[in-house]
């Protein structure tokens, strides 16, 4: 449930990883510095709490971690929800929200359920992502295009009516910062694939504003003085109706970084060769998400871009994690100030990138390929993520997915009524050899095939009454059931009571481990006598013939 790499590793840690990891480490820290500032700034937060986020949620993260590799900090996909909050409850709000998703992510590790979220239908995460990706990139028009104003509106459409109707007072300074800022992260891969584009882009614009004296607005001019200590954020106002108010956004938060961060992960398992341990990222994934805003930061994730930068920079353990945290705490306390001269076109550059490269678009139009069901959920969850917003969209969504599952499961569960004649074999599809098997009169066979759960309950109940034949007993085969839920168990004691109610003999075969258990616990088992709980078919079957033997003989007795 909880097993960190880090502890596991480090045992046989040597000189060799060491260097490795301080390579990979410093690589990573410098794609993160640039990262860490424009998120926290897009997030509606000071650029510290970025770069304080970065250096806790990014320690924590890779301290606890259940994957090799993964890199944490603050995320791209969190920067809509973290706004939202901002924007309404301020800087508490968001401590708040981030402490209680970091609960929520532990509590879901303890339940083990990193293995359910890992498996999020498709669908659903491109249609967040790319709404997410919509909404990121509609955020940063206004600082791309050097349009000044306080008063945007927050929905999408109305942003994009102020853009239009303001379009004529463009700063095409600020305007050709940013799309310098855009070309040469495009463009610097091809030069030099070491050192990340978007550092350069930003030393670039800098050195453009310096040099040649253009006007336009910076970090400092917005924020004032960078302050770089950690303060612990004032929480002694905080009452319950607030923590209430925040539990939805919370979840939210929780349920984006389960998706993110267990997605990075499987891509680097594809990559490195590893396994990660699913509960054990999301446990770690809390602490960081809990400790990190009593420091001054906000919520953290962990990021495929820079999990996969580690990974493609040699990068072998999560020391490498910790040691590009600790190189961010130094540009933290000794020249977090110099962030004050950036542009805040150039950061506004940086995340149309990171936009681009987040809205999956090449995803999103393959899945118009795919079944319609698919193409509606990817539609519902986009359109609800840039129009109505994640706190809305990514509930549905999961609600969504439990429904698809629900009907997909459905699809493949059967219930088949066999009687007198003969009935293939179902384990004939394993062993491609055809036996069959003599039904005798008046027995009656069930076959269920799939989960017998809420969803089939009434299909069970349905395939009974459409029976015309007599029957004295009836064999229940369960070779095919996984497992059975609580309404499952329900109708089937209904069902077993209304057999005996007409002297029906009812027979079990092969009852999984798991079925039968909880038809133990049940007192289903208790219904039944322990001959009448058969291990195959054919048990089943010549016990029914044995059933049916003795019924004949006691009618005979009752013959005067």
């Amino acid at each position: 449930m909880f097993k960190p790499v880090l502890f596991r590793t480090i045992r046989n840690y040597n000189s060799k990883l060491f260097f490795s990891d301080l390579a990979s480490g410093t690589i990573v820290a410098i794609v993160a510095l640039p990262l860490a500032i424009a998120f926290a700034i897009a997030s509606g937060v000071s650029p510290a709490t970025g770069l304080i986020t970065a250096v806790i949620g990014g320690f924590m993260i890779s301290f606890f971690s259940g994957s090799r590799v993964q890199i944490g900090g603050p995320s791209g996909a969190l920067i809509v929800v973290i706004y939202g909050i901002a924007s309404q409850y301020g800087f508490e709000g968001v401590v708040i929200a981030s402490m209680l998703a970091g609960l929520m992510l532990v509590i879901l590790g303890l339940l083990k359920a990193g293995n359910i979220i890992q498996f999020m239908p498709y669908p659903i995460v491109v249609g967040f992502t790319s709404g997410i990706a919509i909404t990121i990139f509609t955020s940063q028009i206004q600082e791309l295009l050097g349009i000044p104003g306080n008063d945007v509106p927050a929905e999408i459409l109305g942003k994009w009516r102020f853009y239009l109707t303001h379009l004529h007072k463009t700063d095409l300074s600020a305007f050709g910062i940013g799309i310098l800022t855009i070309l040469i992260i495009a463009l610097w891969p091809r030069i030099f694939k070491k050192i990340p584009g978007s550092l350069i882009a930003i030393i670039a614009s800098v050195l453009f504003v310096y040099f040649l004296n253009i006007d336009v607005e910076t970090i400092g001019s917005k924020f004032g003085e960078i302050d770089t200590s950690f303060q612990r954020p004032d929480l002694a106002g905080v009452d319950f109706g607030l923590i209430r108010e925040l539990l939805v956004p919370a979840f939210t938060i929780t349920m984006l970084i389960s998706i993110e961060s267990l997605f990075s992960a499987i891509v680097a398992d594809g990559a490195t060769g590893y396994r990660h341990h699913p509960n054990t990222e999301l446990i770690s994934h809390g602490l960081a998400n809990f400790f990190t805003p009593l420091f001054g930061g906000m919520a953290a994730s962990g990021a495929l871009a820079k999990t996969m930068t580690n990974v493609r920079n040699g990068g072998k353990t999560p020391m490498a994690g910790v040691m590009h945290a600790m190189i961010l705490l130094l540009f933290l306390l000794f020249l977090g100030n110099l962030t004050k001269i950036i542009p805040l076109a150039s950061l506004a550059g940086i995340l149309v990138v990171v936009a681009y490269n987040m809205s999956e678009w090449r995803s999103f139009k393959n899945i118009f390929k795919n079944p319609k069901s698919d193409i509606a959920v990817l539609l519902t969850t986009f359109f609800l993520t840039v129009f109505v917003g994640l706190n809305i969209a990514l509930p549905f969504g999961i609600i969504l997915a439990l429904l698809l599952f629900v009907k997909r499961v459905m699809e493949t569960s059967n219930i088949e009524v066999f009687d007198h004649g003969e009935v293939e074999d179902e384990k004939s599809e394993i062993s491609e050899e055809f036996e069959t098997f003599e039904i005798p009169q008046e027995v009656q066979v069930f076959h269920i095939k799939g989960p017998f759960f809420f969803g089939i309950a009434n299909k069970f109940e349905e395939v009974e009454k459409e029976i015309r034949k007599k029957s004295s007993v009836r064999i229940l085969r369960f070779n095919r059931v996984p497992f059975i839920d609580s309404t499952g168990l329900k109708n089937l004691r209904s069902f077993i009571d209304r057999c005996h109610s007409k002297n029906i003999f009812v027979i079990f075969s092969e009852v999984q481990p798991k079925v039968f258990d909880s038809l133990k616990k049940d007192s289903i088992v208790a219904m039944l006598t322990w001959d009448n709980i058969c291990p195959d078919i054919e048990t089943a079957l010549s016990r029914a013939k044995e059933l049916i033997h003795f019924m004949e003989i006691e009618q005979k007795k009752d013959k005067p």
